[in-house]
């Protein structure tokens, strides 16, 4: 429930202006809001009062929130906005936590940062000055070029070790709206069809109800069905920046409905094998990944990719990798463990799964080299060994995760192992 605290306005508040403003940091944050709900609000303001604190707030939630995942985020922009007399120096702190003396001694919220993003990306607070009346018959058009057709695709090829925060908070956005597509796998059960082939028995089951006599060709076709996608990242220390960018991918893909897969798994693994598949459910992306972080304890902590490979194998194949999945192993393959184990694990993965996809965000390096024990004893075991380091490294995977006949860079490197 929403706590509320009395609004401090000032004898002059320019209540419009303000409003403007504060739908425009829940534009940032991911709300659609045009300039009609604008007004909306303005006027529902106008009408209800904001004498009453909780009437002024579910005022202007009823104006700018249709959706439950945007919930979260308009309180915690209302929170900071209107409520927060310190409400910058609040932002600054939750974008830069080591700051001391300001932010409060408290974990931070699911969606605090994004506020804090939404209302500092070139949103200063309107500076409504007495002195400025006179500027108010001009008119002033600014318009913002940033990130524009030519700095995406500049931003896609960009490795996300190497994005600063604004550039980080684009492809995420980016991100969101890209789609991991997968073709149907046919069946062996049949369904009727007009184009397929011949049924014989429907179609002498027919002509026995008409004394023998063919009147029609009863047709079938293989019936389709979506394959399931297994998700297996590496969350350890070296990983940590390039899974968390995954980790956002992967939302978009398990919440973007008719995209194809029937169900979307997802593992991590550092030391210890964590399902945080429930909490992609999850419709909001901050809360989705809080809940996750909060459920992996081992954060970039160190990896054990065979021991953890060797849980999923023995609790979870089973469950997840009948009826042709296709797993996605996200990690840099630096193990330190037995490489003979690491390669058996990785062995009896590949044969429980339709295809295995290794993304190694070090593929980025031209002069790149299967040299560490670890990804020399699971490179033979994939099917498909790709990039993943940036946007378009994810775009290249979701063009080609349906074709068969694709091994990336595995019959490349197969070569260079053991020189």
């Amino acid at each position: 429930m929403v706590e509320h605290i009395p609004l401090e306005l000032p004898e002059n508040p320019r209540l419009a202006g303000n409003i403007t403003h504060f739908a425009r940091a829940l534009r940032r944050a991911g709300l659609p809001i045009g300039p009609g709900r604008v007004i909306d609000a303005i006027r529902a303001v106008e009408v209800a009062g904001f004498t009453e604190r909780r009437d002024f707030y579910w005022t202007l939630h009823a104006c700018f929130v249709n959706r439950p995942e945007h919930r979260l985020i308009f309180r915690q922009i209302f929170r900071l906005y209107w409520r927060d007399p310190r409400y910058l120096e609040h932002m600054m702190a939750a974008m830069l936590p080591a700051i001391r003396g300001v932010q409060e001694e408290r974990a931070g919220q699911a969606g605090e940062k994004r506020a804090a993003e939404a209302l500092l990306d070139g949103a200063e607070a309107p500076d409504f000055d007495v002195q400025q009346d006179e500027d108010e018959g001009e008119t002033q058009i600014e318009i913002d070029a940033s990130f524009t057709t030519s700095s995406e695709e500049k931003l896609k090829t960009l490795d996300f070790e190497q994005m600063s925060t604004a550039e980080m908070a684009q492809a995420k956005r980016m991100l969101a709206r890209m789609r991991l597509p997968v073709d149907p796998m046919p069946t062996r059960r049949m369904q009727p069809s007009l184009r397929g082939g011949v049924d014989p028995a429907k179609t002498l089951r027919a002509a026995m109800r008409t004394g023998g006599d063919i009147r029609s060709i009863a047709r079938r076709a293989p019936r389709t069905r979506w394959p399931n996608l297994v998700v297996l990242c590496d969350i350890s220390g070296s990983m940590s920046q390039y899974s968390r960018v995954v980790l956002h991918f992967l939302h978009a893909v398990s919440n973007a409905k008719g995209a194809g897969w029937a169900k979307v798994h997802a593992f991590t693994f550092g030391t210890r094998l964590t399902n945080i598949t429930r909490h992609l459910d999850h419709r909001d992306v901050d809360a989705a990944l809080a809940a996750a972080g909060a459920e992996a304890q081992d954060w970039e902590g160190g990896t054990r990719i065979g021991e953890c490979i060797e849980t999923f194998n023995r609790d979870w194949s089973r469950r997840v990798l009948g009826q042709g999945a296709v797993v996605l192993l996200i990690t840099d393959g630096l193990d330190r463990g037995a490489p003979e184990v690491l390669a058996r694990q990785m062995q009896r993965l590949h044969l429980s799964a339709k295809r295995l996809i290794w993304l190694n965000p070090l593929l980025r390096w031209d002069e790149f080299a299967p040299k560490a024990r670890g990804i020399a004893a699971m490179l033979p075991h994939v099917d498909s060994f790709r990039a993943g380091h940036s946007i378009a490294s994810l775009e290249e995977l979701a063009q080609v995760i349906s074709r068969k006949d694709d091994v990336g860079e595995k019959a490349r490197l197969m070569g260079l192992i053991g020189r």
